[in-house]
């Protein structure tokens, strides 16, 4: 018996990397899986590849259950069908992994609109495109007074939580991810669903050119970008065990789950006088506030 046995979930771009990984372990825990990948390259371009087909079948020769999807997450209309379909097809949706991806990196002073565009398309909009159409689907089952234990497990990255210089469109979409499924999370609960993001450090080829956030070289026979390093916490997230925790975001690194948590205040100034703050105060209340020297007021050599 597997721990996600009668399940059904959707995995986007789940045909290489982090989301093949994905596929597999779903499966081998007993879910039925949609693998969705459009098959384009790093940057969105078109391949005329098929990996989602490979996965099936490797999913299928180990005795799981699988099926391809090669619409484009960015294609609202094709999405809201990939559900519909899946619940025709396996009478359920319990899953979904919204793990789709492209890179356009570059310095924001060169960055094109049509980089921009399609790095946020892919990543934002393609994870609330199939979020929005299952959770229709989880509302609605609800409503008919239907059991659901629905589960969003989102993909976010440390450049959209800490920053990484060149990557303003992909910082950008993947900030945005991890605050819909905050809100994910508050508006689903009341129907019995979940939402939760993961930041996997995994070697992968959208991390092949970056020269930070890579993992150290394996050591021992673990390899610490592996990955299948985050699959474990996919499917724990996947499953009814996990159906207690929402609205989180959980960071993996090699053999280590971190729990991150989100904007938190670090300190208040309130104003002086009880009103509305003052330019004038704030000029040394705010460094004050960060713990540094009020300015003009900086002491340092030779003073």
């Amino acid at each position: 018996m597997g721990i996600l046995d009668d399940k059904v979930a959707i995995v986007t771009g789940g045909g290489r990397g982090l989301g093949r990984a994905h596929c597999l372990a779903l499966a081998e825990a007993g879910a039925t899986v949609v693998v969705n990948d459009l098959g384009s390259g790093v940057h969105g371009e078109r391949t005329g590849d098929s990996p989602a087909d490979d996965v099936v079948a490797e999913i299928t020769k180990l005795g799981g259950r699988a099926t391809a999807n090669h619409a484009s997450v960015t294609d609202w209309d094709a999405i809201e069908a990939m559900v519909a379909d899946t619940v025709t097809e396996f009478g359920r949706l319990d899953v979904i992994v919204n793990n789709a991806g492209i890179v356009r990196d570059r310095m924001l002073f060169s960055m094109t609109e049509a980089e921009f565009d399609a790095v946020i398309a892919v990543h934002l909009k393609g994870t609330f495109a199939l979020t929005r159409h299952a959770c229709a689907y989880w509302r609605a089952a609800s409503k008919r007074g239907e059991r659901v234990a629905g589960r969003v497990i989102n993909t976010t990255s440390g450049t959209g939580l800490f920053g990484n210089q060149g990557q303003s469109n992909y910082g950008a979409a993947k900030a945005g991810v991890a605050g819909l499924t905050v809100i994910t999370a508050l508006e689903m609960r009341r129907y019995g669903v979940t939402a939760n993001a993961i930041s996997p450090i995994a070697t992968t080829r959208m991390t092949a050119d970056l020269a930070v956030g890579q993992p150290v070289p394996a050591q021992g026979g673990f390899d610490p970008g592996d990955p299948a390093n985050a699959s474990g916490v996919v499917v724990y997230l996947a499953s009814d065990e996990a159906a207690w925790l929402t609205g989180q975001v959980l960071r993996i690194e090699g053999h280590k789950l971190n729990r991150l948590r989100g904007w938190t205040v670090a300190g208040v100034h309130p104003s002086r006088s009880g009103g509305a703050l003052t330019t004038e105060e704030l000029i040394d209340a705010v460094p004050e506030l960060y713990g540094a020297a009020p300015a003009g007021r900086a002491t340092g050599a030779g003073q």
